[in-house]
């Protein structure tokens, strides 16, 4: 069983910066591939960044690509995602989600674990 906690949420102007942080429990953080989501109102959940289970693959929506970076950890069980150049758009609930499959994450968003979430808000 794993359990994540995000923090970092908040509100932002639009073209500044926000850093969300994961905390995962569990002795097998480095084993997963961990990744960030967003649910907007009125809209589905969808795919923001992934990072396989080394940090050495990165994977970004077309949307966030060239803005957002996901890093992790493993030492302090913790993914981050580094948010710059906010607009209102970005402005969505964030969850942390982990699973031993990058292919989960990515490509069926299907995975065996979710955060809370955590609210990011963006004003014009």
């Amino acid at each position: 069983q794993v359990q994540l906690v995000e923090s970092g949420g908040g509100s932002a102007q639009a073209g500044g910066s926000l850093r969300l942080s994961c905390v995962a429990s569990g002795r097998t953080f480095s084993s997963y591939a961990m990744g960030w989501f967003r649910q907007a109102p009125g809209k589905e959940r969808e795919f923001v960044a992934a990072i396989d289970w080394s940090g050495g693959g990165t994977y970004y929506a077309d949307s966030v690509n060239d803005r957002f970076t996901i890093s992790r950890d493993n030492a302090k069980n913790t993914v981050y995602l580094q948010m710059n150049r906010l607009k209102p758009e970005d402005t969505a609930v964030y969850y942390c989600a982990a699973d031993r499959s990058i292919a989960q994450v990515t490509v069926t968003r299907s995975v065996d674990y979710w955060g809370q979430g955590t609210q990011v808000t963006v004003s014009s």
